[in-house]
């Protein structure tokens, strides 16, 4: 019996010469959706861009259809780069969900598209994914010339992406969950959103109103602890709706437990976001006491 040969794999060509976060980005989506295989070539010979299975950033064609993906010709005025062609077009051909490339564009892509096009200057000492690439390709003289360093650069970005869609996947997981436990805090009159495991809740809790939710806490297990982490106002923010005590703060050990009244503290973060104890009981005991289990009565933030 004889076997189907092997499917070769995707050639990807893209320019020769020094490389930018746009171009690595949109061999690494190509990899990571498509073909984790792809090889790549850097040229501008033309033979060699007419004979790829796929083009990116070089070749002066925007053409989906045949997987030439420029943004450098007069004839294309829209505002992507190589890596929001190569996201459009796996949307497009349903190599990944709608949900998840709004992940892609928001977490990466719109900001690389933007800076690739003069549309968005990198802040000046904050590290960002493309000033990151672009320091990467600095080291040229010194680490082996461009082509090496973009296989690095390319597989970092993979990385990168890999992870985001890990986190995508995460949230999708967890909304179950944190719906479930946002229903029972309203049907309990709780202020504790209690999980049964440590998921990646903070994402799904705004998305399903989370911000005018009753809730101040997020508690769950640790490896061998129990934690209560006070949940911020919005997603992304430093604050928190109702931070733990203030005579907690920076406490650990028998100094907190003395202070909290019930042994088993382990330790509250000085800015008063996190507090960690031996176990559940312990936790939602010393959380009683403070009058932090529910919204109507206790000192709650202030204490």
């Amino acid at each position: 019996m004889t076997q189907a040969p092997a499917q070769k794999p995707l050639h990807i060509v893209t320019h020769s010469g020094s490389f930018h976060a746009d171009d690595v980005l949109a061999v690494a989506l190509v990899r990571a959706f498509v073909d984790p295989n792809a090889t790549v070539e850097r040229t501008r010979d033309q033979a060699r861009i007419a004979a790829a299975d796929v083009v990116v950033d070089v070749g002066s064609v925007y053409d989906p259809a045949t997987r030439r993906f420029d943004h450098h010709q007069r004839t294309y005025e829209g505002p992507l780069s190589s890596a929001g062609m190569v996201l459009a077009w796996l949307h497009a051909e349903q190599h990944i969900a709608a949900e998840l490339a709004a992940r892609l564009r928001a977490d990466l892509v719109d900001y690389v598209d933007a800076v690739d096009n003069g549309q968005r200057t990198p802040d000046p000492g904050v590290p960002c994914f493309s000033s990151v690439i672009g320091a990467m390709g600095d080291a040229h003289a010194s680490s082996g010339g461009y082509n090496a360093l973009f296989g690095h650069a390319a597989d970092m970005a993979l990385r990168l992406v890999r992870g985001i869609e890990a986190g995508w996947v995460a949230t999708c997981e967890a909304r179950a969950d944190v719906e479930a436990a946002m229903r029972k805090a309203i049907e309990t009159g709780g202020a504790v959103l209690e999980l049964e495991r440590f998921i990646k809740w903070k994402p799904a809790y705004f998305e399903l109103g989370g911000a005018e939710h009753p809730t101040d806490y997020v508690a769950f297990p640790g490896d061998s602890d129990y934690r209560v982490i006070a949940v911020p106002p919005s997603l992304g923010s430093f604050d928190e709706k109702r931070p733990f005590p203030e005579s907690w703060a920076g406490l650990e050990g028998e100094a907190l437990s003395a202070v909290t009244g019930i042994p088993g503290a382990r330790f509250c973060h000085k800015n008063r976001f996190i507090a960690v104890f031996e176990n559940r009981e312990v936790a939602f005991a010393t959380l009683s006491r403070w009058g932090l289990t529910h919204r109507d009565r206790g000192c709650g933030g202030g204490g």
